[in-house]
């Protein structure tokens, strides 16, 4: 030990020892997001946000293209009942007639939109976590290519929040929104999935040699002023990973047959024991929510009307039990991304129904229901739809009468398409030219 000439103490290190710094003067922390050291995370960085890029891109991706199917699904080229693009112009390009082949499409393709846009959650949000320093630079715009990219960048991270957060209260059955539900996710796709096309056409050559090199040269998002890390980058990774694997564990169940339904904690259909016997599986409104009384769908008040190119038949409930029955295993498969096992529906051909008002060759048709409130009182199936045979007007379910809570004492089944346009209390059935 070697006294200084001030009367300090200074230690004599040897060869190869290293010198520990003198601590710095403290100086006070910046107190505003606008300035860099403000945000101290030492696990910023280029890597770890381009390693999250990719894996949204791809799955982005796949939510984009089923979102489209959905849409496609509720037969949006049947104006004015389910078409939400006006005059579908260019956001109409990819509409198709939606098969019934296999019957349980939409069971998969709405089930893997559901639980893939849900998974993504704590990836989106690490995401958005990894690079909000950017959000806070300033000059807000230094030419007029950078205020673009900032614009674009709001309608990136605005959109990608508005898109999870309208999707999970929807799944979850909280129709908060200030509008229809549809149209306002199917709009905002497409504008936050133009933003995100654009953003990774300019940034994903820079992502792949930021995964490659693992450090970027001159990384704007590394701190200035880093806090001691408490965790590496990976284990950073391992703990958003494990969020999505908790998410996904929680909510796939919902689409899937026997004990994995019970694992659908977070589905609002999933874990719950939906109830027994014949008509003990899933469902979204009940007849008292939608408003139907059991006065008007009793036998004696209740009656079909069927209308089309020969005039209007009326049907009493036993007329329909006068006419060939045919059965069906059939889903229901719901926008929310639950679906019941097959049920064995049993009832009247919609192509049969057809023929009673002058159509051999079935057209479409235009479903009316006796609901008062919610949504889709009123569906259009296409002609291809209405042809299946096994598409009924459903009188019974698994051997017993339709509950009031499962559209007594009519409903539709129609194989893969979406659960609200399988109408239940059918009042109303015009066949032709919609």
């Amino acid at each position: 030990m070697v006294r200084g000439p001030a009367g300090g103490v200074a230690r004599a290190y040897g060869r190869g020892m290293a010198r520990p710094p003198f601590p710095a003067r403290s100086r006070p922390l910046p107190r505003t997001p606008f300035s860099p050291s403000f945000w101290r995370s030492p696990l910023r960085g280029s890597w770890l946000t381009s390693v999250l890029g990719f894996v949204l891109l791809g799955g982005i991706t796949v939510l984009f293209l089923t979102g489209l199917l959905s849409y496609a699904a509720y037969n949006p080229g049947l104006s004015p009942v389910n078409d939400k693009t006006p005059d579908k112009g260019l956001l109409g390009f990819y509409l198709f007639s939606w098969p019934t082949d296999p019957h349980w499409l939409y069971r998969l393709t709405q089930g893997v939109h559901v639980t893939l846009g849900i998974t993504l959650i704590p990836v989106l949000l690490a995401k958005l976590w990894s690079v909000v320093p950017k959000l806070f630079t300033l000059p807000p715009a230094r030419s007029l290519a950078h205020a673009l990219e900032r614009v674009s960048l709001l309608l990136l991270v605005g959109g990608a929040l508005f898109e999870f957060v309208t999707g999970v209260l929807n799944v979850q059955l909280d129709y908060v929104f200030p509008g229809s539900f549809y149209p306002l996710h199917f709009y905002g796709a497409w504008v936050f999935f133009g933003a995100f096309l654009a953003h990774a056409a300019l940034k994903t050559p820079a992502a792949v040699r930021n995964v490659r090199q693992l450090r970027a040269e001159h990384d704007e998002l590394i701190s200035p002023n880093p806090a001691r890390p408490t965790v590496s980058r990976r284990g950073a990774l391992g703990l958003v990973g494990g969020g999505s694997l908790l998410l996904l564990a929680t909510t796939a169940g919902q689409s899937f047959d026997g004990p994995l339904r019970g694992t659908a904690l977070l589905a609002p259909h999933g874990g719950a024991e939906p109830g027994t016997g014949p008509g003990g599986f899933q469902i979204n409104k009940t007849a008292a929510y939608a408003g139907v009384h059991a006065a008007e769908t009793s036998e004696e008040a209740w009656r079909l009307v069927l209308a089309g190119r020969t005039g209007t038949v009326r049907l009493s409930r036993s007329d329909l039990l006068r006419l060939p029955l045919y059965s069906s295993s059939l889903p229901i498969a719901c926008v929310e991304g639950w679906s019941t096992s097959d049920q064995e529906w049993r009832g009247v051909r919609l192509r049969d129904l057809a023929a009673l008002v002058g159509y051999d060759d079935p057209p479409d048709v235009l479903v009316e229901s006796l609901q008062r409130h919610g949504a889709f009182r009123r569906a259009a199936l296409r002609a291809n739809q209405v042809a299946d045979p096994r598409s009924l007007l459903a009188l019974y379910v698994n051997g017993a009468d339709l509950t009031p809570d499962h559209g007594h004492p009519a409903r539709v089944i129609v194989p893969a398409a979406p659960g609200v346009l399988n109408t239940k209390w059918v009042a109303r059935m015009t066949f032709g030219e919609l």
